[in-house]
């Protein structure tokens, strides 16, 4: 019998998706697990792959094309049916003349059954390998990608490269006295809209403290020193482990506010804020206070690579219920972050520093890390946030308990 196949909701604050690529054809067959599309939400481009085997029957929605989740975009189905694509509710969508261009069609999971995610493979020989936001922009104005040399991993072309090739110069130097007009992305739209509401709606209140390092970053080598070589633990994985388990203690942290509710959620999911060319993206980390270091390490690593080649899955980026924002890798001192909504707090991670300190009387060189807690006024209140930055300090000034 012939399914319906609707644009799928991919994030609790999703209302749209763009079909980016149609990756099975009409007519072609198609096995569960098989990638079907790649769909682009506000946050990143999500390939969504076949939940039933089945053949392709009909596409309804060309690539390039934005449409409210919900809406009929394929109908997977027996080869031999008959359609009665009005019956089934799936009359082709019209596109605009400036979203339509020529689709390939594809299948795509049936709406009753939840998507599965898988990355795709390495692109075929000959393929250009670039991000999906340089494929865009590359469509958009009209250049070859295969023109371009790529600066990014493994000769990956990036959002740079495009820039570079429209001013006719090097990547590296840029364009010099001339006034760049550049789209803004959909993940940097979504960045202003949530931080401009965070900071208008959200009442602030900001707590620094120092933490001693040394003795993490003794542990933290030890450590990496008996992993297999790819799976050595940053110091943010020890932080999200220490936090998690801080949050166990202090439940109106690890929560959201709904009405006139505080929602203190049962499991710790702590996100990790990354660094994409469009902007900020945060993967998330389940049940971290359950997890070992080396699971998290090894769960982190792997969500972040995926979100930098624009190959994330739903649930990678959505459920978090604290987040964590790293800017040691650029030496940075100190920094404050904002909330991120319906989430109650958020840790800002500076740099680990050599500094004079003093022990028992005498200057010795110590290794000292600050971090400042944002939390959310209207759910907790400064003297929760001190105590839990107190147990925080804790788990990292006595590291050996996380690892235990």
């Amino acid at each position: 019998m012939a399914e319906v196949v609707t644009m799928p909701k991919l994030g609790f604050d999703m209302a749209e998706g763009r079909l980016v690529r149609w990756v099975k054809s009409e007519g072609e067959a198609v096995r569960k697990g098989e990638v079907l599309v790649e769909i682009e939400t506000d946050k990143a481009t999500v390939e969504v792959e076949a939940a039933v085997s089945g053949t392709v029957r009909k596409h309804l929605v060309n690539e390039g094309t934005s449409v409210p989740i919900g809406t009929p975009i394929a109908v997977l189905g027996d080869p031999e049916e008959s359609l009665d694509l009005e019956s089934l509710g799936a009359a082709p969508r019209a596109s605009s003349p400036e979203t339509a261009v020529p689709s390939r069609p594809v299948a795509v999971a049936e709406p009753s059954r939840p998507a599965l995610i898988l990355p795709s493979p390495e692109p075929a020989a000959g393929q250009v390998k670039a991000s999906p936001l340089a494929r865009r922009l590359a469509a958009e104005r009209g250049l070859d990608l295969a023109a371009i040399a790529g600066s990014g991993p493994g000769g990956r072309v990036v959002k740079r490269d495009i820039q570079a090739a429209l001013q006719d110069t090097p990547p590296a130097s840029g364009p010099v006295g001339e006034t760049e007009r550049i789209p803004v992305s959909k993940l940097r739209g979504l960045i202003g809209r949530r931080m401009t509401q965070a900071k208008q709606q959200v009442p602030h209140f900001y707590i620094t403290a120092e933490i001693d390092a040394g003795r993490l970053m003794a542990l933290r080598q030890e450590w990496n020193a008996l992993q297999p070589e790819g799976h050595e633990a940053s110091v943010n994985d020890f932080v999200v482990k220490a936090a998690a388990l801080a949050l166990r203690q202090f439940p109106n942290l690890n929560a959201s506010l709904e009405g006139q509710e505080i929602v203190r959620h049962g499991q710790v999911n702590v996100g990790v804020a990354v660094a994409l060319e469009e902007g900020l993206l945060t993967v998330v980390c389940r049940d971290a206070d359950r997890k070992s270091i080396r699971l998290i390490s090894d769960e982190v690593r792997e969500m972040i690579a995926r979100a930098r080649q624009g190959k994330v899955r739903p649930d990678d980026i959505q459920g978090s219920t604290f987040s964590v924002s790293n800017l040691g890798m650029f030496d940075i001192d100190h920094f404050i972050a904002i909330v991120n909504p319906p989430e109650a707090a958020i840790l800002a991670i500076g740099s680990v520093r050599q500094e004079p300190v003093v022990e028992k009387g005498q200057v010795v060189i110590g290794q000292r890390m600050k971090v400042t807690l944002s939390a959310d006024h209207r759910v907790t209140d400064g003297a929760e946030g001190a105590r839990w930055l107190q147990v925080l300090r804790g788990c990292l000034e006595k590291p050996l308990q996380l690892i235990l």
